[in-house]
């Protein structure tokens, strides 16, 4: 039934109890320290593993943030292949894997292979079985001098930083012209005077139409 005039409303449902329903956080701190705990519970138990894989650098999309650096899905099939990490062994030893993207930067390959290298450098890999060393795994005293100390377990198993380029943009504006390499400098001044004269080109033709108008009323 539709409502009319200035009328009771209908089944009007105004004496919940909202005080019962509302939903305080007051529980925040206490959720910190579990969650503190947890990963610390969790890095105990993985020891001397890494409790994170290793990321890619990678830049992010569209010409409004490429200029920022972030971690990656995963490494791409190409740069596990420069490394040198066979792709089904990668995410065995805490390397992530990303089949679907395409390095088309001759710079974020290297930048990528130079991170893969590095982790692999201080990687100290344990055999599956007991004494039992295999083609890729790290010597019997790499092994024993991880085991017993818990500083070089903790060093090896350590993420390598990302870079995130925050302060690019200023870098940017630092730059002087003269820094600038010729050939890049002469492109880049080519292009904005080919712009500015296409932009320009209507109001330059106006104006000199109006002063040769000019000219030819004051011969008159």
């Amino acid at each position: 039934m539709a409502i009319k005039h200035n009328q009771q409303l209908p089944n009007n449902h105004f004496h919940k109890d909202w005080q019962r329903r509302v939903r305080v956080h007051f529980d925040q701190p206490g959720r910190k320290s579990s969650r503190r705990a947890a990963r610390l519970s969790k890095a105990a138990a993985v020891a001397p593993r890494p409790v994170d894989k290793l990321k890619p650098v990678v830049r992010c999309p569209t010409i409004k943030y490429n200029r920022r650096a972030r971690a990656g899905r995963g490494f791409t099939l190409v740069e596990l292949k420069e490394a040198g990490i066979p792709r089904k062994l990668a995410p065995t030893i805490g390397i992530s894997v990303d089949a679907r993207r395409q390095t088309t930067n001759q710079e974020t390959l290297s930048t990528n292979v130079a991170r893969l290298k590095a982790y692999k450098a201080r990687l100290i890999l344990f055999p599956r079985k007991s004494g039992q060393h295999k083609k890729l795994d790290s010597s019997a005293e790499d092994v024993k001098m991880a085991e017993d100390d818990g500083k070089i377990a903790k060093k090896v198993a350590a993420s390598i930083p990302i870079d995130t380029g925050v302060g690019i943009a200023h870098a940017f504006k630092e730059v002087k012209k003269g820094d600038m390499p010729k050939g890049e400098e002469a492109a880049f001044r080519k292009l904005r005077l080919a712009r500015a004269d296409a932009r320009n080109q209507g109001a330059r033709e106006k104006r000199a139409k109006a002063k040769a108008e000019a000219e030819d009323a004051k011969k008159k």
